[in-house]
C-alpha cells in the first residue's frame, strides 16, 4: 500500500492537462470581464453621442 501510494504522489502524468485547462479558464475570463467593460464604456459613449445628436436636431428644428 505504501508503493502505491508512493507511486501516485510522484506521478505527475495530468499536471499538463491541468496547466492548460486553468490557463484557458484564466483566459476566458479575462476576455469576458474585458468585453463586459468595454461593452458598457461602448454603451455609455453611445448614448452620448444620441443625446448630442437630439440636441442638435432640436435645436435645428427651432431656427425658422
Amino acid at each position: 500500500m505504501k508503493a502505491l501510494f508512493t507511486r501516485f504522489v510522484h506521478d505527475d502524468q495530468g499536471q499538463d492537462l491541468i496547466e492548460y485547462a486553468l490557463l484557458g479558464s484564466f483566459v476566458s475570463l479575462a476576455a469576458y470581464f474585458g468585453a463586459d467593460t468595454l461593452g458598457t464604456a461602448l454603451d455609455d459613449w453611445l448614448v452620448a453621442v444620441a443625446t448630442e445628436v437630439d440636441d442638435a436636431a432640436a435645436a435645428v428644428a427651432v431656427i425658422p
